[in-house]
């Protein structure tokens, strides 16, 4: 089926241009979204005669994206979740989750904006896109941690895996010396008898 594309489509072209897609992705998305128009002689004087109006409205849509992506950009976001000691999460961080966060921080973020690469499924810092219109795509940190303390310790520099080495070393050290003075004082009392 041919349409008329009314936006810039990501991987499919821009305002303006007639192209080829499949019926169910024409019918099912770009159709009833407003993103499209079918290509007939009809639609084509249509969309000339708004074309000025069309373009001058995503214009306008592009600069809030523009200037909303200059405050979103870069800013990290702090989600709290279960997870087990070596940081696997008991579940994964959706679209939905950024999207809240993001609000919660004072920006208006759809779910339907946001893009995971990746499934995030382990503690850490990851990066996440932000589509705020098809021409503005901008990048924000996630931090992903079992508590506040921890995201803070993240935000730093270190892993919670290198922490709980760390504690762990301290922890073993410290059963070192102390069955070390415990030797020592059997050793004291044998010197005794």
């Amino acid at each position: 089926m041919d349409v008329i594309l009314l936006e810039r489509v990501a991987k499919l072209g821009q305002m303006g241009e007639v192209v080829s897609v499949k019926e169910g992705y024409a019918r099912n998305f770009l159709l009833p979204q407003g993103k499209a128009l079918r290509a007939n002689n009809a639609n084509l004087a249509r969309f000339e005669a708004q074309k000025a109006q069309l373009e001058a409205t995503n214009l306008e849509t592009r600069k809030e994206a523009e200037s909303l992506g200059e405050k979103l950009d870069g800013q990290t976001f702090v989600v709290i979740r279960s997870a087990s000691d070596s940081g696997s999460l008991y579940g994964s961080v959706t679209p939905r989750d950024v999207a809240d966060v993001a609000s919660e921080g004072g920006f208006t973020v759809d779910r339907k904006q946001v893009v995971l690469g990746a499934t995030i499924k382990e503690l850490g810092i990851h990066a996440v896109d932000v589509v705020l219109h098809p021409e503005v795509t901008v990048q924000v940190n996630l931090n992903v941690a079992r508590t506040v303390e921890e995201a803070e310790l993240q935000a730093s520099g270190k892993s919670i895996q290198d922490a709980a080495a760390e504690e762990e070393a301290a922890a073993e050290f410290e059963i070192q010396e102390l069955f070390d003075d415990i030797g020592a004082a059997g050793s004291d009392e044998d010197d005794d008898a």
